[in-house]
């Protein structure tokens, strides 16, 4: 199947973001990296926030496809113990840079957050105070930070970890989860 215009935009605006950061997502730099006109890109986004906005929906999407493929399941027809299996074995085995930073700098507008904190009520929700009793819960928690140390540690430095060596700590984080429904 051909990938839409609107897709090909996308994905060559999280190229941008990959190699040069947010504030590097101009009309002309994502027209350049599509290999389309500025013209192209205003067809589908008529201001650079629609574009920010469509960046933000299109890698959340992406990022929550990964987990529903991880889980073998949707969220709504996974148990919480796969829910955030899948979570913790796509954080420390696939998210980009350009995830990262969308997610930073989604969460001081609301509008941007929006996709995001969506993939996060279903797939990884935070621990409530409530929880805090439960040995399983913690642990559950512990798994999730585990996980997204992991992503921001191989997001923000030079380092890549050997596939081997990732997959072995994404796999010892994964069994530390209880696979009772919780």
């Amino acid at each position: 199947m051909r990938t839409s215009k609107r897709t090909q935009i996308l994905e060559a605006a999280a190229r941008v973001v990959e190699r040069e950061g947010v504030k590097s997502v101009t009309f002309d730099s994502v027209a350049a990296e599509a290999g389309l006109t500025k013209g192209g890109l205003l067809y589908h986004f008529a201001s650079r926030d629609d574009l920010v906005q469509g960046i933000h929906q299109h890698l959340a999407d992406q990022w929550e496809a990964q987990m529903t493929a991880a889980a073998g399941n949707p969220a709504h027809e996974a148990t919480p113990a796969e829910r955030l299996t899948a979570y913790t074995r796509v954080a420390t085995q696939s998210a980009t840079r350009a995830e990262l930073l969308f997610m930073l700098e989604g969460s001081t507008t609301p509008g941007h957050a929006a996709p995001w904190n969506a993939v996060m009520e279903r797939w990884a929700p935070p621990l409530t105070t409530t929880a805090a009793d439960a040995p399983d819960t913690l642990d559950q928690f512990i798994a999730r930070l585990a996980a997204d140390g992991l992503w921001l540690y191989e997001s923000l430095t030079a380092e890549r970890l050997p596939s081997q060596l990732r997959h072995a700590l994404a796999e010892r984080i994964a069994s530390t989860l209880n696979r009772d429904d919780t």
